[in-house]
């Protein structure tokens, strides 16, 4: 079992700075791959940032490319997004979730952070 917790979520004007952290627990978080998911109030949920099938890269929105930074710190046992150049549309509550390695979907995810950008 995998337990994913966020924190680091806030209120922060546009052009601003976030970094969000999810602490796991269960496995480690160089064993499962990970992501990042955010919902807006009234939209579906999307996916930010998340590790590709193979875990050798990673693939990101389109809409966060060259803002957000995925990052992992092993010996913490701790995922991070830094999301840099924040705008009134990144609001949302994000959500980091895990799979194991060969599973399609992902089966952990956290309680989720909410971030609000203002402008």
């Amino acid at each position: 079992q995998v337990q994913l917790v966020e924190s680091g979520g806030g209120l922060v004007q546009s052009g601003g700075s976030l970094r969000l952290s999810c602490a796991a627990s269960g496995r480690t978080v160089g064993t499962l791959r990970m992501g990042w998911f955010r919902q807006a109030p009234g939209k579906e949920r999307e996916f930010v940032v998340r590790d590709s099938w193979s875990g050798q890269s990673t693939n990101y929105a389109d809409s966060v490319k060259g803002r957000f930074t995925i990052s992992r710190d092993n010996a913490k046992n701790t995922l991070y997004l830094q999301m840099n150049s924040l705008k009134p549309d990144d609001t949302a509550v994000y959500y980091c979730a895990a799979r194991l390695l060969g599973d399609y979907d992902y089966n952990y995810w956290g309680q989720g952070t909410q971030v609000t950008v203002s402008s």
